[in-house]
């Protein structure tokens, strides 16, 4: 971990930006020790542009952040169990009746009609831990037609449905797996984040940013971009035929302004700097300016391997996915080779965070649908920190 690690990730990364892989993109890497005093705001670079248009890519612009809004989820949601207001193995049917008495599908790739019921209901650990039974399909089964005929698979897109349309859709389907035993991506992160809401009694929004957003000064945060902030929202793009084609325009798209619809099962958009305080509550075991804000020993489960072998099935994620790494709570944990202990996960607009255990934290946002073009990029950000 030499001294010039910023500069490295921030020339990486003009080099693809040079390259035409991606328009823009902002990096942050804050040093234990090093960069303590300074802010994420500091520590923030950017390079290229926010959209072709040529506006210049600025530190503090606004991205689509998708998966990484995992962790985000997390926290709210073991905040909830250090207040006691949720335990981790109370079932989610409590606050979630469309997840009553759930069926089981016997096999993965059955047929919808060919099930057992659940053996015991699902529950909030599942959720944080991917083994709800309800996630992405890796083949091309039944259930994966059943799910994109309904409208819940997972894709890169904005919400199509408010959240308790998407939960009642959702809920018409068989699980893959019985409640815990299994592991899929995804969807139970969009149950968690409708459960929030409810368990609140308040729009996901609002109580993210009394929760979490608010305590961490974390102030360009949130399911939307205000109307005054728009001019910091990136374009995202996708790789097409080999060039990058537009999705969504700098200052415009779906996060722009407040929603049509309730999102609770949605994702985030953020900064840099914001994700560096986030983070830095992490490596401050659950304190924000000496003030403890989650306890540590829920810091310290969410980073560890949370999921059992008998879970981590060649079928249950992307080939290779468990080959060295398991799956805490809102992320993934590296459990050996060199950067043994690392947490962290990726957004599928081109994000990504880590955060190491001496406390070093990496940052990259890029608004690249991830793809073949992409996944080198992240790889090589990887390796870089």
């Amino acid at each position: 971990m030499g001294a010039g690690m910023n500069d490295k990730v921030h020339e990486l990364v003009r080099r693809h930006v040079e390259a035409g892989t991606l328009p823009g993109a902002v990096t942050l890497v804050a040093r234990p020790g090093r960069d303590d005093g300074a802010t994420g705001d500091e520590l923030a670079q950017a390079v290229g542009v926010l959209s072709f248009e040529g506006r210049p890519m600025r530190p503090d612009a606004i991205m689509r952040i998708q998966s990484m809004t995992k962790a985000i989820t997390t926290v709210a949601t073991l905040l909830h169990v250090q207040a006691g207001r949720v335990g981790l193995d109370d079932p989610v049917q409590r606050w979630l009746p469309e997840m009553a008495d759930r069926v089981v599908l016997r096999e993965p790739d059955s047929d919808l009609d060919d099930t057992v019921p659940a053996i015991r209901p699902v529950t909030v650990r599942d959720l944080l831990t991917n083994a709800s039974g309800y996630g992405i399909q890796t083949g091309q089964t039944p259930l994966a037609t059943a799910m994109r005929a309904v409208g819940v698979e997972a894709s890169a897109e904005p919400p199509g449905m408010a959240s308790d349309a998407w939960l009642n859709a959702l809920a018409t389907l068989p699980l893959t797996h019985q409640p815990g035993a299994g592991f899929r991506y995804h969807h139970s992160f969009s149950i968690l984040g409708i459960l929030l809401s409810r368990v609140a009694g308040t729009g996901l929004d609002e109580h993210l940013r009394r929760s979490i957003f608010d305590p961490l000064e974390m102030r360009d945060t949130g399911l939307w971009v205000p109307t005054d902030r728009l001019d910091r929202l990136s374009a995202a793009y996708r790789f097409e035929d080999d060039a990058l084609v537009e999705t969504e325009p700098a200052g415009g798209g779906f996060y722009a302004g407040p929603p049509p619809f309730d999102v609770a099962h949605g994702e985030l958009v953020s900064t840099a700097a914001d994700l560096c305080r986030f983070l830095r509550l992490l490596t401050d075991g659950g304190r924000v300016a000496g003030r403890r804000l989650l306890e540590a020993d829920l810091v310290a489960q969410m980073i560890r391997d949370q999921v059992p072998a008998q879970a981590k099935t060649p079928d249950s994620f992307f080939p290779g996915f468990w080959d060295g790494t398991g799956w805490g709570y809102g992320g993934s944990i590296q459990l050996d080779g060199p950067h043994k202990g690392r947490f962290g996960w990726a957004g599928g607009q081109g994000t990504d965070f880590l955060l190491d255990p001496d406390g070093t934290i990496a940052i990259l946002l890029t608004q690249v649908e991830l793809g073949e073009r992409m996944w080198p990029v992240l790889e090589e950000f990887q390796a870089a920190v």
